[in-house]
């Protein structure tokens, strides 16, 4: 081989190694996520009866998703919601740190044939099946064959490097400066968006003899700097409970990392204490600093979170009413491309100031707040005073094109609008209603029907979060989603139904006391999903997917 070409020839072979093992790692996290997302978020939220049980929880939920990130953003919208306490958030999120370190070392090991029987039947599931959750779980066998893959390509592509006296000069380098090091691979971790996938590239570079393990150790831990950088900027506009816990995660994951490289530059380390090969060495101090941070830290997690109250206090007061500026644009109302765009912008903030109801209602059935119900209720007025605006925007609508059918469009967002608003009218006309006369009378539901209720309000929030993403991408397969969705939520509703009225019939006082209030909010909430699952119907139907309101070959 020409000697010249041959450092192009090796970048590129290992760039594209690396972007494969980053795609595989997110093809898993993905497939997890659609199929089993729903049951995860559940179990999640169920799993805070005490600190260390949402560790264990976070932990398996982070070797699932294969992401802590992952993880990290489903507790921050329990946290939103007040589903589970801060103190719990931060237990999660432990344990998700350590999950993910297991993830890396299970991933690590070389299993030849089983990466083709892997990938042969995973293409196989997700091209013979029709059922949605059959093919994400072949999606996610085709991902675990090509993290295997994308490693021996690693493997391999680093061969020729073993000779190249620059490349050496450039390891021993990053070896001699462990700084430049742990700095480089905490900004690689956050581009990537994945810490597992950087820390199986060091891993297997190490193995490989390619990176000293004076690098592969600070690579090692300034992944774990990055890996908890990336959750820290996804929720930089969260609430302030949000961001307490993310934040104290960042300093504690991010800080003990430094530390610990600090300790490793002060104190020389015996590395075959780790392991027998370099990259099991670097596997097993990425498994053991973590583990000694949820070993240090969740006993002393309360106090943290006090500190961090203290460190992000809650906002002094809400946005001034009458603050919002419409996105709705007069002077384009004869461009109908530009006015559509301005309408679907006004549609998602009214999405998005519904989804924030939602998350403020179901606590008052809990603890009623007359000042929370009465700001839902004037959010009700601004959102129909929005819906009606879109609607008189709309009809206003002209194309200099005479031939230009813009009616079509104008009637499904306007569709879109009076459902949103039917859904906002259901949280303040209805489930705030029912919540104040739950207050009023002093009742309570049963554990297991208020924790059905919660459940369900969670699938519902979902579905309200995947209905707002339909209405800003207008992505053909979360439309299918959506109104599969819509099925799932009529026979949970009256699978929940019957479970109540088997209550009543054991002769639960509280069941009885509140039976008509339970059945209500259930109603409401399948109402308000329906609004939402409707906005996916106009796009169904315009590419000819929909059979009497169905889906087409559903």
């Amino acid at each position: 081989m020409d000697q010249t070409g041959a450092p192009l020839v090796f970048m590129l072979n290992m760039a594209a190694s690396a972007a494969l093992l980053i795609w595989a790692v997110r093809l898993v996290r993905t497939g997890f996520e659609r199929a089993f997302g729903g049951q995860l978020r559940l179990w999640l939220r169920r799993s805070t009866s005490n600190r260390f049980a949402a560790a264990a929880t976070g932990a398996s939920a982070a070797i699932l998703m294969q992401s802590s990130t992952a993880v990290a953003v489903l507790m921050a919208g329990f946290l939103s919601t007040r589903a589970i306490g801060s103190l719990s958030g931060l237990a999660i999120i432990l344990g998700a740190d350590l999950g993910s370190a297991i993830v890396a070392l299970i991933l690590h090991f070389e299993i030849g044939a089983l990466t083709s029987l892997l990938l042969l039947a995973g293409v196989m599931i997700f091209l013979q099946s029709s059922a949605r959750r059959i093919r994400q779980i072949g999606r996610i066998l085709i991902g675990l064959a090509l993290i295997f893959l994308s490693l021996d390509l690693i493997r391999e592509a680093s061969q020729p490097l073993m000779q190249s006296t620059g490349a050496e000069g450039i390891m021993q380098y990053l070896a001699r400066d462990p700084i430049t090091a742990f700095l480089l691979a905490a900004i690689f971790a956050w581009l990537v968006h994945s810490s597992v996938a950087a820390i199986l590239l060091f891993a297997t570079l190490a193995a490989q003899g390619m990176l000293p393990i004076a690098a592969a150790f600070a690579m090692v831990l300034g992944a774990n700097l990055g890996g908890s950088m990336i959750a820290f900027f996804l929720t930089l506009t969260s609430s302030a409970v949000v961001r307490r816990v993310v934040w104290t995660n960042l300093v504690l994951r991010g800080g003990g990392a430094a530390l610990m490289l600090s300790a490793l530059v002060s104190y020389d380390l015996q590395a075959d204490m780790l392991g027998a090969t370099p990259g099991q060495q670097a596997l097993h101090l990425h498994v053991l600093f973590n583990v000694l941070l949820l070993v240090a830290f969740l006993p002393l997690a309360k106090v943290l979170m006090q500190v961090a109250d203290r460190m992000i206090p809650d906002p002094a007061g809400s946005e001034a009413a009458g603050a919002r500026r419409s996105a709705l644009d007069p002077e384009v109302q004869n461009q109908p491309r530009r006015a559509f765009a301005c309408a679907l912008r006004e549609l998602v903030d009214m999405g998005n100031r519904i989804e924030a109801m939602l998350r403020d209602a179901m606590p008052l059935f809990d603890k009623y707040d007359e000042s929370v119900a009465q700001r839902l209720r004037h959010e009700m007025q601004d959102i129909a005073a929005m819906s009606l605006d879109i609607r008189i925007y709309l009809s206003g609508l002209r194309s200099r094109d005479p031939e230009e059918d813009t009616g079509t469009r104008s009637f499904d967002l306007s569709g879109i609008a009076v459902n949103l608003e039917a859904g906002a009218d259901m949280i303040a006309r209805k489930m705030v209603v029912l919540a104040g006369k739950k207050d009023t009378d002093s009742l309570n539901f049963s554990p297991e029907g208020w924790g059905e209720l919660r459940d369900f309000h969670d699938v519902v929030l979902r579905n309200v979060q995947h209905g707002i993403s339909v209405l800003m991408s207008e992505d053909l397969g979360l439309a299918r989603e959506l109104v599969e969705q819509k099925e799932h939520v009529r026979d949970l509703e009256q699978s929940l139904q019957r479970k109540h009225l088997r209550r009543l019939r054991q002769g639960l006082t509280e069941s009885y006391e509140t039976s008509a209030i339970h059945l209500d909010l259930l109603r409401a909430l399948k109402a308000l999903n329906t609004s939402f699952a409707m906005i996916a119907y106009p796009l169904l139907s315009d590419h000819g997917e929909l059979k009497q309101s169905r889906l087409s070959g559903s």
